[in-house]
């Protein structure tokens, strides 16, 4: 429906505006008060068509150039993928002495750097025991697949309970008594077969960190164990095969990919379970040194 509205006006001269869905006509109204010809009519009206290229749709509304839509925000990470937004959060997990990225203050006794490395045997047959008790609870998870991404990470190379199994096996040919899973292994099992079931990218964050993290830092920590207590023996945990850095590459794609499904809101979800990723592995990793 059009409209006409006064868009300016002064003493000798009016301008009116007149808008219909698809054009605007400006009318300026030029009265003229010279007396010497007040005795006829001296109104002019003059026409200027403004043709509009793009019809106007119900509704729309003109949005200035000081309004226009911010830029998106970017987050750190991002424009390599989301694999790599995973990594930065979890490097700002560690202390400025665990790694140069990392921004953790440290607040509990057991956030502080070990002064002396000196792991048992009986605390590392706890930790390897509670680890493979995680690894079967991942890779069940994958092959049961709740969610159709999970079947993405079946057979990836990266899978280590049956070499665990192996180690375990061989610490029972030397003599040593294996444990029953410990509390921090049961506790950590549990909690992932419950969130693989309703929240699959927090469970995506844990499946993440737990393989990604042995092939980094968990090997180190297997060399100073083995150079201490074991004379050296390099234990199948710590091996895999084929080329691992080739094998870690096809699961950051298959993450990578995996992580184009989500919303932000989703990808954010994951990145706030890294905490308590690392709070599980933690407290299970600490039991090398019990």
């Amino acid at each position: 429906m059009a409209s006409l509205t006064p868009i300016s006006h002064n003493f000798t001269k009016h301008q009116l505006q007149l808008q219909t869905p698809s054009n605007t006509f400006t009318f300026n109204l030029n009265l003229n008060p010279n007396p010497s010809v007040l005795g006829r009519s001296t109104s002019s009206l003059r026409f200027r068509r403004e043709i509009s290229r793009m019809p106007l749709k119900a509704g729309a509304v003109s949005v200035s150039a000081t309004t226009a839509e911010k830029p998106k925000k970017r987050y750190p990470g991002e424009s390599k993928g989301f694999v790599e937004e995973m990594r930065f959060v979890a490097m700002k997990l560690h202390t400025k002495e665990q790694a140069k990225e990392g921004e953790k203050e440290v607040k509990e006794p057991e956030e502080r750097t070990v002064a002396k490395w000196d792991p048992t045997v009986d605390g590392y047959l706890r930790f390897l025991v509670d680890s493979k008790l995680v690894y079967d609870t991942l890779e069940g998870i994958v092959d049961k697949a709740a969610f159709p991404s999970y079947a993405e990470f079946r057979n990836t190379g990266l899978e280590r309970s049956e070499k665990l199994a192996k180690d375990l096996e061989w610490f029972k040919e030397q003599g040593y008594a294996i444990p029953e899973p410990s509390s921090p292994g049961v506790t950590y099992s549990q909690y992932l077969k419950e969130l693989s079931e309703k929240d699959p990218q927090a469970f995506i964050c844990h499946f993440y960190n737990v393989y990604f993290a042995h092939s980094a830092g968990g090997r180190m920590i297997g060399r100073k164990v083995a150079e201490q207590i074991l004379n050296n023996k390099e234990l199948e945990f710590y091996k895999w095969d084929g080329d691992l850095s080739q094998l870690l590459q096809n699961v950051r794609e298959k993450l990578n990919k995996v992580a184009e499904g989500w919303t932000r809101e989703e990808k954010n979800h994951c990145l706030d379970e890294t905490e308590k990723s690392f709070k599980h592995s933690g407290e299970i990793l600490r039991q090398i040194l019990s």
